[in-house]
């Protein structure tokens, strides 16, 4: 092949990208991957349900934020059957003694709680056919809504992750007479997690604006287990994307590090996954990651400070 030829083999050649296509290497500076591990892409153009996905939002969202959508739906429902009985007139509810329409509606209301909780006190019953009509349906709800709830609480409880915890920030440090890009990284449950894999990916700008995709050979990519941190390096020799790089040429590519981590759960014998990213100033050049690990009387490690995993010291490269 002539020289012109492999220049035009090589301007056909596409960059290398995520296996998402070449539209994301048009992105420019803008960062893809957040800190949490979400995208920043949106997806747009479907409908509300497709979109938003109750389901996997309750087992995923924080346990507050599951806990404040159930006293929610608690209230609605126990008021929507709070408006039926007080819609059925005044003699529907044998016991009730309220007067005024807002008194009825907390009577009624409480009594829905009682009847949706199968608490039943006795002291108010449905008196009418349109009232034992509307206490059935609301009993059936009420086993309904239990059985749901305690599926989705068992869903959450037992949903197996992978409780990593990435350094706030990834390193460039001295490493082997040369120098390292690296992370750290540790688990913060106490089930241990096995067969622990990592990739990891580098993009950064080129001049003409578009970005370029390079998976990074690592010192050590798995470990088989995990019971302190574990530090990933990608040595910076002769055939890494950040060789001949200073702190200067590498801000002005806005480099961007993806992380995915993949493990196996020995609880439940399950693969767990999680990811991350670093961007610009969150990679910082010169530094080192300092000793987490702490000795007994006989060198042996006895804890880990997870507390620590981000704190680092200068170190020239």
């Amino acid at each position: 092949m002539t020289e012109p030829e492999r220049e035009t083999a090589a301007a056909e050649t596409p960059p290398k990208d995520l296996g998402f296509g070449g539209a994301l290497s048009r992105g420019g500076r803008r960062r893809l991957l957040r800190r949490d591990g979400s995208f920043t892409p949106r997806r747009v153009g479907l409908g509300f349900a497709e979109s938003f996905g109750l389901y996997h939002y309750l087992i995923t969202t924080s346990w507050p934020h599951f806990l404040l959508w159930v006293a929610l739906v608690f209230i609605a429902v126990n008021g929507l059957f709070a408006v039926a009985y007080v819609a059925l007139g005044p003699g529907a509810l044998q016991g009730a003694t309220a007067a005024s329409v807002p008194d009825r509606l907390a009577e009624a209301f409480f009594f829905s709680v009682h009847t949706f909780t199968t608490i039943g006190y006795g002291n108010i019953v449905p008196r009418s056919t349109g009232a034992n009509i509307v206490d059935a349906a609301e009993a059936l709800v009420g086993l309904i809504g239990a059985a749901i709830l305690a599926g989705l609480a068992f869903a959450r409880v037992s949903r197996p992750k992978a409780g990593i915890v990435f350094s706030d920030t990834a390193v460039i440090a001295p490493y082997r007479g040369r120098a390292g890009l690296m992370f750290r990284l540790a688990n913060t449950r106490r089930n241990e997690l096995i067969q622990v894999h990592v990739v990891v990916n580098l993009a950064l700008v080129r001049p003409d604006g578009t970005r370029s995709f390079t998976q990074l050979s690592l010192e050590r990519r798995s470990v088989d287990f995990m019971p302190t941190s574990w530090t990933v390096v990608h040595p910076i020799d002769d055939a890494s994307p950040l060789a001949g790089l200073d702190d200067i040429a590498l801000a002005t590519q806005s480099p961007e590090l993806y992380v995915l981590l993949t493990a196996t759960e020995e609880v439940f014998s399950q693969t767990v996954h999680t990811r991350t990213s670093y961007a610009g100033p969150e990679i910082v050049w010169g530094a080192r990651f300092t000793n987490i690990l702490e000795y007994d009387e006989i060198g042996a490690v006895a804890q880990v400070d997870v507390s620590r995993l981000s704190e680092t010291e200068p170190a020239p490269v």
